[in-house]
């Protein structure tokens, strides 16, 4: 108005509504919320994948007093946005609701994703989860896997989570090869096996096996075996340990499986009238 007319910035101000301070002086950001726009671009550029809401959950722990709703509107004004995989359209199939695991080692999910180094030579990867704290226990890769090879995963898995009381799988010959049966019967584990062709019944590692294939096979180029666990290694130590799960109240499994060892602990340990004293 000031540019197009004569009229005077005190009379430009009166009819627009707008005080002279306003005018002279517009409104900027403040420090505090620049510097979490900052970290939001800065945590949206390391995690590709991620949208407002998971990178939300991950600046909590700095920004305790900001709300997801601030979140969305800096990530907006950023231009930030994840970028939609196009989905391949399966033919409709009968859902049926998995038997929920009520403790930790209950039931581990287990299955293979494939990938290929930049030369085209295969990539195997044997993924397994815990159903109940939602851990990732291994995720073991190699140009082949076999039986027998599989029998030797989970044996180094038990060393340190113990051995599980199920272990759900499709029917691929390495879950029905006999060094494979021979091993769950020798240590009284169940075998869960899924109906062929029902993917939807082994549904908590084929979630799995979703977000592993779009959050890091998908975002890396691997030119050699070596890069390839070096690079997997990490993303599971991030899976565990760092990156929120929806499932486990939007933290990390690590997390929740301490959070239930506590509480189980505790519920274990018997009333002493004396302590209180």
């Amino acid at each position: 108005m000031l540019e197009a007319t004569a009229v005077s910035e005190r009379r430009a101000c009166r009819l627009a509504g707008l005080s002279r301070d306003a005018l002279r002086h517009p409104p900027g950001q403040a420090p505090a919320t620049q510097a979490l726009s900052a970290r939001i671009i800065e945590l949206a550029q390391v995690r590709r994948r991620f949208g407002y809401r998971r990178l939300h959950d991950l600046l909590r722990p700095e920004y305790p007093a900001v709300n997801h709703k601030k979140v969305y509107r800096l990530y907006r004004e950023a231009n930030l946005a994840v970028r939609r995989r196009k989905k391949v359209r399966r033919p409709p199939s009968e859902r049926q609701p998995l038997s929920s695991a009520t403790a930790p080692n209950a039931v581990w999910s287990m299955d293979f994703v494939s990938d290929a180094l930049a030369n085209g030579r295969r990539l195997k990867c044997l993924t397994v989860a815990d159903d109940f704290t939602h851990e990732c226990v291994d995720i073991t890769v190699d140009h082949g896997i076999s039986g027998a090879y599989v029998v030797r995963v989970l044996d180094q898995a038990a060393r340190f989570r113990g051995y599980p009381r199920a272990l759900r799988t499709d029917n691929g010959p390495e879950f029905t090869s006999r060094a494979f049966i021979a091993w769950t019967q020798q240590h009284g584990i169940e075998h869960l096996l899924i109906e062929p062709g029902r993917p939807m019944q082994n549904g908590y590692i084929e979630s799995f096996n979703g977000k592993f294939r779009d959050e890091c096979l998908n975002e890396h180029w691997f030119t050699s075996l070596a890069q390839a666990r070096n690079v997997i290694a990490e993303w599971r130590r991030d899976y565990n340990e760092v990156r929120p799960h929806s499932s486990c109240g939007r933290i990390p499994p690590a997390q929740f499986a301490a959070n239930h060892r506590t509480q189980t602990h505790q519920a274990e340990v018997p009333f002493n009238p004396g302590l209180s004293q």
